[in-house]
């Protein structure tokens, strides 16, 4: 198969896969939203103490992120369906180019910084929580990381599908690459 021709079929492969990882991140926030404690303990830090105390406030922000995550499944879905070609290319290229940088970079940085404290590398000054850290470098942080590479793979994709201009010369891509 022509390299040409492996991307899009990768790109749409990648940007499915965005979307159930975008939905079910969606589904653990809104869990949470609705009163769920399962795996709370995980999380650690002031978010744990956050919603374990309760109130209206953790509702509102666990379905603020419940609504994030969903945005950004559906993102990734216009990439594939008929539908999303109501959206401008440039803005859908835009917005799921900055999404996937913005997913990385958190999840790479939160695993990299994780691991980091975990082996011993880096020593925080105050007490560290190393069950919630160990699931935010294997778990949580790790599916912002997952889920930006493919976004970024599914953008890559969808940009070499929709791409205009003259078409391509097989022969001389083949002979410059």
């Amino acid at each position: 198969m022509p390299a040409a021709s492996g991307w899009p079929a990768l790109g749409t492969v990648t940007a499915y896969a965005a979307v159930i990882v975008a939905f079910a991140y969606a589904l653990m926030s809104l869990y949470w939203a609705l009163g769920g404690n399962g795996l709370v303990s995980t999380i650690g830090g002031y978010v744990e103490q956050f919603a374990r105390r309760g109130g209206i406030l953790p509702v509102v922000i666990a379905l603020a992120a419940t609504l994030a995550k969903v945005a950004g499944g559906l993102l990734a879905l216009a990439m594939v369906r008929p539908w999303g070609r109501a959206v401008p290319r440039r803005w859908l290229l835009a917005g799921s180019a900055v999404a996937s940088a913005l997913l990385v970079v958190y999840g790479g940085l939160n695993v990299l910084l994780g691991a980091l404290v975990l082996s011993g590398v880096i020593h925080p000054t105050g007490s560290v929580d190393r069950t919630a850290l160990r699931w935010h470098v294997g778990v949580w942080d790790l599916w912002f990381l997952v889920w930006g590479i493919l976004l970024a793979l599914a953008t890559a994709g969808y940009w070499r599908r929709t791409v205009t201009g003259p078409p391509r010369d097989e022969a001389a891509n083949r002979v410059r690459g």
